[in-house]
């Protein structure tokens, strides 16, 4: 593949044109920030609450272990609450005006384990730009035994993996905790992170304290101030982590795994087919958009076409935003691909997962 990856020119403009200026006057009709309201400032403490309560309440109070472990699973509850609702906004630039605010609620990653530098380029630089783009969107890279991209190699066990994907997709978030430091290494050897080399040493030394805080603070902690033996805080450490990687892979796979959005390659020039406006409707669904609890709880991950089109409007205003782009999606014919259901969706997820362990190469 190309190293250099460009998008077409705007083949319709009247149609950004009319989209953009529909959303715009929607907030200056209704007289509305673009970022958080009092709803988002709400769930903001709710999430980090559903986090630390259970972990104040396990370091301070006797219990049995059974409700230990009950309570790391409730912590892997806030865990996807905090990456889905929370950072996510912050990291995009999107929960606030003021860029403290978002950088301080986008560091709420590091709390959680991962890191929020490294999230930025994988998700923002990558995933929101090449998306479904195989070879540059990471979301769809081969992973050990999985298969996401028709363009990437067939390998005989793939056949199986509509089985055995849950048991890595548990697992999700272990790799941001333990992976973060090499992938920032290869991030700078491939030229990605495109710093100086100072601020880049700043940038690890950060990473490398932030970790250890990290495991001092959820490992650490509890060998101290409690009698858990070491595997029974490891247990919970990793219940907690199945947890949150099982809930976070089942709402990222639901937009773009499935069976309408696809996958494209650029030319042997390098260039894509579409416009970026273009190619984010044709690898993008929304899906269970009806579902206020699941739209409440998933940060509006749910509204993956709206996220894509506008990753710098918070959430929140997702649902309203999605009938604009319905409405005007229509009006000029181009693709709009949502999922009624969350099964639906979760469906379309595991015959989509069949065809990637049968099929070398997705039909143009």
């Amino acid at each position: 593949m190309p190293t250099q990856i460009s998008f077409a020119q705007e083949q319709n403009p009247d149609f950004k044109k009319t989209l953009y200026s529909r959303v715009n006057e929607y907030f200056s009709d209704k007289g509305v920030s673009k970022h958080h309201n009092p709803s988002m400032v709400s769930k903001t403490v709710v999430m980090l609450l559903l986090y630390f309560i259970p972990f104040i309440a396990i370091l301070s109070i006797a219990m049995p272990f059974w409700l230990i472990l009950i309570l790391f699973f409730v912590m892997g509850v806030g865990i996807a609450g905090i990456g889905m609702s929370v950072m996510h906004d912050a990291n995009h630039a999107g929960y606030s005006t003021n860029q403290n605010i978002n950088r301080w609620l986008g560091l709420t990653l590091n709390l959680i384990g991962a890191d929020a530098y490294n999230w930025k380029i994988k998700h923002n630089k990558l995933h929101h730009v090449f998306t479904n783009v195989y070879g540059k969107d990471e979301d769809i890279d081969s992973r050990v035994v999985l298969r996401f991209a028709f363009a990437a190699p067939l390998k005989k066990y793939h056949r199986y993996q509509h089985i055995y994907a849950w048991f890595f997709y548990a697992l999700m978030t272990f790799s941001m905790v333990f992976g973060d430091i090499p992938k920032r290494i290869r991030y700078r050897k491939k030229g990605i992170t495109n710093i100086s080399v100072h601020a880049y040493h700043r940038s690890m030394a950060w990473l490398v304290f932030s970790k250890i805080f990290y495991f001092a603070m959820i490992i650490g902690l509890p060998l101290i101030f409690t009698s858990l033996l070491w595997w029974q805080v490891l247990l919970g450490f990793v219940v907690m982590h199945i947890t949150a990687g099982t809930i976070l892979s089942l709402v990222f796979q639901m937009a773009h795994v499935v069976e309408g959005p696809e996958q494209i390659l650029p030319d042997e020039n390098g260039k894509l087919p579409d416009s970026l406006l273009l190619h984010q409707l044709k690898t993008t669904s929304d899906f269970s958009r009806r579902n206020k609890l699941l739209s409440w709880y998933v940060g509006g991950l749910n509204f993956q076409v709206e996220h894509h089109l506008f990753p710098r409007i918070c959430h929140v205003h997702y649902p309203a935003i999605s009938e604009i782009v319905e409405k005007t999606t229509s009006e000029f014919k181009m693709p709009y691909y949502v999922y009624d259901r969350f099964l639906d969706a979760f469906q379309s997820h595991i015959r989509t997962l069949k065809k990637l362990g049968r099929v070398q190469m997705q039909s143009s």
